[in-house]
């Protein structure tokens, strides 16, 4: 849509680098066993609160979502890989997966100045 581009001219380029930290620092989280997704969030909500402009908040709001719904899921399918580890890894790879793409599309639109 064609909606969804705004303009953010008014941020500066260590705003807009900020947030490519962030979406790094989510994306490798799972090579640091969370430890970076962790430090991430924390900043995801310290900037979040401070933030104006609604392209910046939504796409805190969009980072911070996706760790909380991972952390749930991880959460709920912990008893399948203590219990079988082929399903149990296979759970665990696909809730992978899905939190690799949320971050790569949420930071590809971000980087075209889209909503996520």
């Amino acid at each position: 849509m064609a909606n969804d581009v705004i303009d953010v001219e008014m941020k500066s380029a260590n705003d807009r680098l900020v947030m490519h930290v962030l979406y790094g620092l989510h994306t490798l989280a799972w090579f640091s066993g969370g430890t970076l997704a962790v430090i991430a969030l924390i900043v995801n909500y310290l900037r979040r609160a401070d933030e104006a402009d609604a392209l910046y908040v939504d796409h805190h709001t969009y980072m911070i979502a996706t760790f909380w719904w991972t952390l749930l899921w991880l959460v709920v399918l912990s008893p399948l890989w203590m219990l079988f580890f082929f399903p149990g890894a296979v759970a665990y790879g696909i809730v992978w997966l899905w939190y690799l793409y949320r971050c790569i599309k949420g930071w590809v639109r971000f980087n075209d100045r889209r909503y996520p």
